[in-house]
């Protein structure tokens, strides 16, 4: 005779180790049938701390990394996430709306989404950056560098191939990541960590929360070590929030929120952008607003 059926709770994903938030918060994911399909560790404000301090701490190795291995390590990343495809998409039929065949296009998707970023690697540096026309002998270059710690909120809508959007172009280019899943459906979020920490990829240099967004976001406004903000899909009011840390604190904020013809908003939620897009969604231009660009002069050899 089998048991009561044990629901697994998801940690957090900090420092390339899975803690529980230092609160003790869960929270219980209900799927569409209002069945309880686990828990998930709900951030706090330190939690939120601690990952900008893990992430500050990985950023000169990551950053400092040969291009090519960024992205070697990022097609780690896809490959472990396929290699995980039926897992994930269990997962999602089972707590997002849509069912099995939205689930397994999602899964498809955000695996390709992780292979083109792996590609841009040691490619959009010659993209964004420049060889620039001087009078004189000189060589001029502009160059693309990494901007720093960047935090990511994630919408509610296509949980897993949004955070891999928002976040692979960060880490393309050599930053550090702390990201807040999707708040409606954090499963994508807290299992992502499992596939992070077994790609390869340094310890602090991706930190994954769960948690609620509207608790979260000031935080991530407000910080300092926090050097950029790239989000989507969140409510005006948190847009509005997040782009007040640009005129605070100088962070260069990034929210994406359409507009998409005919999409309905829902819960207050703006519309966000076309995630199956691949146009749009695998181009260089999504790493551009997180880099610096740098400029060098180099006297002409004899």
């Amino acid at each position: 005779m089998s048991g009561p059926e044990i629901l697994k709770t998801y940690k957090l994903f900090m420092n390339g180790a899975f803690p529980r938030s230092e609160s003790g918060r869960t929270t219980a994911v209900v799927g569409p049938r209002g069945r309880v399909a686990a828990h998930v560790s709900r951030a706090s404000r330190k939690d939120l701390r601690d990952a900008v301090t893990a992430a500050r701490k990985a950023l000169p190795g990551w950053s400092g990394a040969a291009a090519y291995l960024r992205g070697q390590i990022l097609y780690r990343a896809a490959e472990m996430l396929e290699g995980r495809r039926s897992e994930f998409e269990a997962l999602l039929a089972s707590t997002v709306p849509g069912g099995a065949a939205r689930a397994r296009r999602e899964v498809n998707a955000a695996v390709d989404r992780l292979v083109a970023f792996a590609g841009w690697a040691d490619k959009f540096a010659q993209v964004l950056g420049c060889n620039n026309p001087v009078a004189g002998p000189y060589y001029n270059f502009t160059i693309p560098e990494p901007t720093g710690v960047v935090g990511v909120l994630a919408p509610d809508e296509e949980p897993l191939l949004a955070l891999i959007s928002l976040v692979a172009p960060l880490l393309t280019a050599g930053n550090a990541v702390v990201a807040l899943g999707s708040s409606a459906h954090p499963l994508a979020a807290a299992v992502l960590g499992e596939v992070f920490a077994t790609s390869d990829v340094p310890p602090g240099v991706v930190n994954l929360l769960t948690g609620d967004r509207s608790e979260l976001a000031p935080f991530f406004a407000a910080h300092r070590d926090i050097d950029a903000i790239h989000a989507a899909g969140v409510p005006e009011e948190v847009g509005a929030l997040l782009r007040s840390g640009a005129a605070e604190n100088l962070k260069r904020v990034t929210v994406r929120n359409g507009p998409r013809p005919g999409v309905v908003r829902k819960g207050g939620a703006a519309a966000s952008v076309d995630w199956y897009d691949t146009g749009e969604c695998h181009s260089p231009w999504w790493i551009e607003p997180f880099v610096e660009m740098k400029t060098v002069w180099h006297p002409v050899g004899a």
